[in-house]
């Protein structure tokens, strides 16, 4: 049986690659190593985080601790790890890593640094004996939520855009996530997404596995905002998913942020959605907004046993990311 694993599951680490002077970064350098810098402490306080960066010894003097930190030097593009980073799958009980080819979102951005980071920590042994699998397929971690048995939630915005693969049709994209990832189900969203996202509606901006009955969701409640007839679209569609045993999905309504922009009045695609579960821990962005409090509430709830750690994210979002896309999980062999 093959299935890939759900976040929830234990980890063996975390990837993060580090902004430097020639990433799109560089404007403000200093500010935009803040949110990884405390990303990764909150991290590796309990587990181990592989640190990709331009210059180890610079990262490395950012921390006052680096246990459970192994800084690795790599030439990269960009910083957004869980599109690029291996996705874990179990393959008759034997953990794998697939490593898909990245594009930049369709070829957006110049990614041929970051499409080979995978096979360079291959190389230099960070995944062994871990096995690795190079595939000649776009996919992109942060298109994927995975219950673990199974069943993958993704939205056809992005899976099936003709800037992928050619634009494959849902079903040669099921027969596809069948092969590589074991997917059994494909539950598909047609709705739902954020202003400023370069990524074509990552289904982890909108909507995420919690647990295997559980899904965690972006509502919009106000009639004014510009999300809101899509969000609602959406929401009606998780309404109408069931689990395997026909019973509907548990679903929990994450708070739209107040709205923030950039310099040049764009809309920023601020989401709490964007979390990280790790071994101990939950990772949430936050905005400096209102809505910070109540989402934390609700991931008290969602997650009794970890802790619950807020990350401040404004200097992400100005980039089109937030914490869960600046990270990927890589699971215990």
């Amino acid at each position: 049986m093959k299935r890939m694993l759900a976040e929830w599951e234990e980890q063996r680490a975390v990837l993060v690659a580090f902004p430097h002077e020639d990433s799109d970064w560089a404007d403000n350098l200093n500010s935009a190593l803040t949110p990884f810098v405390q990303i990764t402490q909150a991290i590796a306080y309990a587990q181990n985080v592989f640190v990709v960066c331009k210059d180890v010894q610079k990262i490395k003097n950012l921390f006052c601790s680096t246990n459970n930190m192994s800084f690795i030097q790599l030439p990269t593009n960009d910083t957004w790890t869980r599109d690029y980073g291996v996705i874990s799958i179990e393959d008759e009980g034997v953990v794998k890593l697939l490593d898909f080819t990245f594009d930049a979102w369709g070829g957006k951005f110049e990614a041929s640094l970051d499409n080979e980071v995978n096979k360079k920590l291959f190389q230099k042994g960070y995944f062994a004996p871990t096995m690795m699998q190079s595939i000649d397929f776009v996919l992109e971690g942060g298109s994927l939520e995975s219950d673990g048995e199974g069943t993958i939630l993704t939205t056809t915005e992005c899976l099936c855009n003709p800037n992928r693969n050619g634009g494959l049709t849902q079903i040669q994209v099921e027969q596809k996530l069948q092969e590589y990832l074991g997917a059994s189900r494909i539950l598909w969203l047609n709705h739902g997404y954020l202003a400023g996202d370069d990524t074509d509606s990552h289904i982890d901006t909108l909507a995420r596995f919690v647990s295997k009955d559980t899904i965690a969701f972006v509502e919009c409640n106000d009639e004014n905002d510009e999300h809101y007839e899509e969000l609602l679209a959406m929401k009606k569609e998780l309404q109408q998913f069931t689990q395997t045993n026909n019973e509907p999905y548990n679903l929990v309504a994450l708070p739209m942020p107040s709205a923030s922009f950039d310099e040049e009045n764009n809309r920023l695609p601020a989401t709490y959605a964007n979390f990280l579960i790790t071994n101990k821990a939950l990772l949430y962005p936050t905005y400096s907004v209102k809505e910070d409090k109540i989402a934390h509430e609700i991931f008290k709830n969602l997650f009794p046993s970890r802790e619950i750690i807020p990350i401040e994210c404004s200097r992400l979002i100005e980039q089109g990311g937030s914490l869960h896309c600046s990270t990927m999980q890589i699971a215990k062999r």
